[in-house]
């Protein structure tokens, strides 16, 4: 048989077998789809060019069209968000809404906005952490146009927000947008105070229930992450447990180091070396880094952790 004689005999078959597979799981009439994803970048990029009004926009203006500018980068965006959180509402049932979708998703998108001086100043915070902990660094300007340390720390500010309305696949969606741009994997479930800072930033990963202080340092590659956690009778993951660690203020964590688990805290003030791995809990002040090689020692014994508190 030729190939075009299988194609007109069996391919109807095969997308009928497909279509049938697909709507046991989803539910494609009501979903976002990849269009609204795409939307949802949309949504995102509207919010930031609010955010910095007249920093993103191709010509100067002045203050009058600025706050047009604000003001119609707020009005688009929010009208976009608000259907696809009524979607999101409808499919999935992720929120009782005492009302119907459309009155909930109009909520829950009034309420987003009105945080939004609020996230500018946290933003505004990192923006500065990132200037007094980087001696490379020569403007503010400079870090909020080039460093990925900012664009991902800003789409988890709203995500965040969004989050905690328990919607959570658009903040999802965002949140995976900036780590495709970045190379930075917040989760927007995370908890982070002002002035957070992850410098280069390459392969920084901050999981759901993990919690950040204020006046926190990331260096490229660290790991806020999960332990092996529980599985219930089916063999599944349970969901909505503690599984991230604590990071208490003024918290600095070098390069490639790995803190794991939801009974973890790390103390105020301390500073984690590079290439460390934490499952435990330490006290404030504390030092802990791997060991450097003594000349008796070869260098692959020379692994313990010591402290210094």
């Amino acid at each position: 048989m030729e190939l075009h004689e299988w194609l007109d005999n069996k391919v109807p078959s095969i997308a009928r077998e497909l279509t049938e597979i697909n709507r046991e799981h989803f539910d494609t009439e009501n979903s976002i789809g990849f269009k609204g994803r795409d939307r949802i970048v949309k949504v995102l990029e509207s919010f930031r060019m609010a955010l910095f009004p007249g920093i993103y926009d191709q010509k100067k203006m002045d203050e009058v069209r600025l706050n047009m500018a604000v003001s119609n980068n707020l009005r688009k965006a929010a009208v976009d968000l608000r259907d696809m959180v009524e979607k999101v509402l409808v499919y999935s049932n992720e929120k009782d809404c005492p009302t119907d979708a459309r009155e909930c998703a109009d909520q829950i998108v009034m309420d987003l906005l009105n945080k939004f001086p609020a996230i500018r100043k946290m933003i505004q915070s990192d923006i500065q952490a990132a200037y007094n902990g980087d001696p490379a660094a020569v403007s503010l300007e400079e870090i909020l146009l080039s460093y990925p340390s900012i664009q991902a720390v800003c789409a988890h500010r709203i995500a965040h927000e969004l989050y905690k309305m328990d919607v959570k696949i658009i903040p999802r969606i965002m949140s995976e947008h900036a780590h495709d741009l970045t190379g930075i994997d917040i989760h927007p479930g995370a908890t982070i105070g002002h002035s957070f800072f992850i410098d280069h930033g390459t392969g920084v990963v901050i999981g759901e229930t993990c919690t950040i202080g204020n006046n926190v340092k990331v260096y490229q590659g660290v790991t806020l992450g999960a332990l092996s956690f529980p599985l219930d009778e089916n063999g599944n993951p349970i969901k909505g447990i503690k599984r991230h660690p604590d990071i208490e203020d003024n918290v600095v964590i070098y390069a490639g180091a790995t803190i794991l688990g939801g009974k973890t805290k790390i103390g105020h003030d301390s500073i984690l070396g590079s290439n460390i791995w934490l499952t435990h809990s330490i006290v404030p002040y504390s030092r802990v880094y791997n060991s450097q090689p003594s000349p008796n020692i070869s260098s692959s014994k020379a692994v313990a952790i010591e402290y210094e508190i």
